[in-house]
């Protein structure tokens, strides 16, 4: 029987409130890893192997042993209660497949931007994005063995962040470190939504 979107039966467990959250940044930043590392279920990649038509046209400058690209997108989950899931969209870093980034974008609570200090640059699309939409994000400086670090103030000055952009460190591929990215992600979300909010109520007489 077809209950629709508004009626249940009676006694049916309710349904979850589900997140949507994106997972950004340039061509191997680490986003198809952070979604893996901490998805429940094994998450659905549409990877393809770099060819040699991506010469001239992908830049591999600093990640030059990546194999794959991400086409469209990668999707994990995560449940946090019986009544709340959150659901993980990678999206794709390359120029010439940020057409699919405004499908993915619809409903997002807010985003990731995974940032790598030696391509440092390469995040300033996804933050260009993400500030356009009005949508809330972090920066997630993804700390790849070999490269410099700097400081999380250096880190935000050299990407002209507002002051109330979380920025913070973390290893794409240890699940408990994805896992605080979230966590902050959606803390900031909410602060977010309810600062708007405020800001939208009619000033009292």
């Amino acid at each position: 029987m077809d209950y629709g979107h508004s009626e249940r039966p009676a006694g049916a467990t309710p349904l979850p409130t589900a997140i949507k959250i994106l997972v950004a940044g340039g061509f191997g930043v680490g986003k198809t890893t952070m979604v893996g590392a901490v998805s429940e279920t094994r998450p659905l990649r549409t990877e393809e192997v770099l060819t040699e038509s991506g010469v001239g046209i992908d830049d591999l400058s600093g990640v030059e042993g990546k194999t794959t690209t991400t086409v469209a997108m990668d999707f994990g989950r995560i449940t946090i209660s019986d009544d709340l899931v959150l659901y993980l969209f990678g999206t794709p870093g390359q120029d010439r497949f940020w057409f699919v980034w405004d499908e993915l974008a619809l409903g997002a609570l807010g985003a990731v931007v995974l940032a790598d200090t030696r391509r440092l640059a390469d995040c300033f699309p996804s933050i260009d994005y993400f500030e356009g939409r009005g949508t809330p994000f972090v920066v997630a400086v993804n700390c790849f063995e070999g490269a410099r670090q700097y400081r999380l103030d250096e880190v935000q000055a050299a990407l002209n962040l507002d002051p109330g952009v979380p920025v913070l460190l973390c290893d794409a591929r240890q699940r408990e470190s994805s896992k605080e990215v979230l966590i902050t992600l959606m803390e900031h979300a909410m602060k977010t939504r309810e600062a708007r909010r405020r800001t939208a109520l009619p000033a009292p007489e």
